[in-house]
């Protein structure tokens, strides 16, 4: 993947006709060609209908979790097992995001994942059995896990100077998606006639309006194409920085590593968060449909914050001090769910909203704790691959927790434990530093 970036082209007032510079990594300056106005305009809508469909085939499947489990007669344990499919699946089709990217293209990588977030949807709640829910949640979180990794690469490619706000839109539109999943599911199903498999099904509609924009994209070879454009200057990248970039062993930075267990302990919390709260509040005595919106308020926290948090953190030089505020929050959610679950439900679900915007954090931590696209796109890799596998065990040792304890007082407890790492790795990763240097230094 090429190591320098293309943006939109601003002539300066005085001289319309010179060319937008950037620096490559040795401080020299470099020409970027222009990129066409209404390809810019089709990344922006295509990143925010992505977005709005990287959750609600997990938050959808949350709301309904009881219904799902009675109708495939699963256990509890299952039932855990099957809320660690998600990070299963992003943790195993993640790490092939850079390589399908440097052979098809980012553009239609991510269109193709929308096609089989789309079909497996569609398909999931019709298979018949535990075993046919799982292969087609499987195929549509497949699209989830691509698009996860190559969504910081393609704003990095598009929006280079931009990051910050890029990725925030990203996560705002990621999170108002998670949000109206988890909101709407319940009444929309009870709407349809009450039959859970329809209830699920219907996101994949949504799915579908996300391939649109893609296409054109996908095809677009022209001139002024992010692709052709960074093809067409890449003989002005210095070959020291292009060889920095294709031998660069990310598993030798610690920052790499830091993010990676930061990214995968937000990550265990987001999943029990979208797995198991809505259970949590039903069985303190709150009703089905209450407890489905209570954790669409959860999810909407983001919608606010998560365009907020990143344009905060590039402004920082050290990303710690919002990781710890985070994490705080968090701990304060988890004491009031096994205090008082149904008392202060809605304080606690805004507490825990508020703490799972660690995920927008962690992205643009991505986007600036490397040099070029091509290290963004290796450490995102690395950090949500390596990441969402640490999380595998955390959802499912909940459920098992669950059932053999009969309570929610042990899961809880577990969920506040795993915070405190959670805010210690999350301050190394946020120190200012890069891949690169790293790297560089340990070799």
């Amino acid at each position: 993947m090429a190591s320098e970036e293309s943006t939109t082209m601003t002539p300066a007032p005085t001289r319309p006709q010179a060319p937008a510079r950037t620096h490559a990594a040795d401080g020299t300056a470099e020409k970027k060609p222009p990129t066409r106005a209404w390809a810019t305009r089709l990344v922006i809508v295509g990143i925010i209908l992505a977005a709005l469909n990287l959750r609600p085939a997990i938050t959808s499947l949350g709301s309904l979790m009881e219904e799902v489990r009675v109708g495939l007669g699963m256990s509890g344990t299952l039932a855990g097992l099957l809320t660690s499919v998600p990070p299963l699946c992003f943790a195993i089709f993640g790490v092939m995001a850079p390589r399908l990217a440097r052979r098809f293209g980012p553009s239609a990588v991510v269109c193709a994942g929308m096609a089989a977030i789309a079909t497996g949807l569609a398909i999931r709640p019709f298979l018949g059995g535990t075993v046919g829910f799982l292969a087609a949640s499987a195929l549509a979180l497949m699209g989830i896990a691509v698009s996860n990794v190559l969504m910081p690469v393609i704003v990095k490619r598009w929006f280079p100077e931009k990051v910050g706000s890029m990725t925030g839109l990203y996560s705002m539109a990621l999170a108002l998606g998670t949000s109206t999943a988890a909101a709407v599911t319940v009444p929309m199903t009870d709407a349809l006639g009450g039959n859970w498999r329809t209830g699920l099904a219907v996101w994949a509609v949504l799915a579908v309006v996300a391939v649109v924009p893609w296409v054109p994209l996908v095809r677009d070879r022209g001139a002024g194409s992010p692709a052709s454009a960074v093809a067409a200057s890449a003989g002005h990248v210095p070959a020291a920085v292009r060889r920095e970039d294709a031998d660069l062993r990310i598993t030798r930075s610690r920052t790499a590593w830091a993010l990676a267990c930061f990214f995968g302990l937000q990550a265990t919390a987001a999943y029990i968060t979208m797995g198991w709260m809505p259970q949590i509040f039903r069985d303190a005595g709150v009703p089905a449909g209450e407890a489905g919106v209570l954790l669409a308020v959860t999810m909407a926290m983001g919608v606010p914050l998560a365009f907020v948090i990143p344009r905060v953190a590039t402004r920082l030089p050290h990303q710690g001090p919002v990781v710890m505020v985070l994490g705080a929050c968090g701990l304060a959610g988890y004491a009031g769910l096994y205090l008082a679950p149904a008392g202060g439900a809605w304080v606690w679900a805004l507490l825990l909203g508020v703490s799972n915007c660690s995920f927008p954090l962690a992205l643009t931590m991505v986007g600036m704790r490397a040099k070029s696209g091509a290290g963004v796109a290796k450490l995102s890799a690395f950090a949500q691959s390596t990441g969402y596998l640490i999380s595998i065990p955390g959802p499912i040792l909940v459920g098992v927790l669950y059932q053999h304890s009969g309570g929610w007082e042990l899961p809880i407890v577990l969920m506040a434990a795993l915070m405190v790492p959670q805010i210690v790795v999350g301050v190394l990763a946020g120190r200012n530093r890069t891949v690169e240097d790293e790297v560089a230094a340990a070799a």
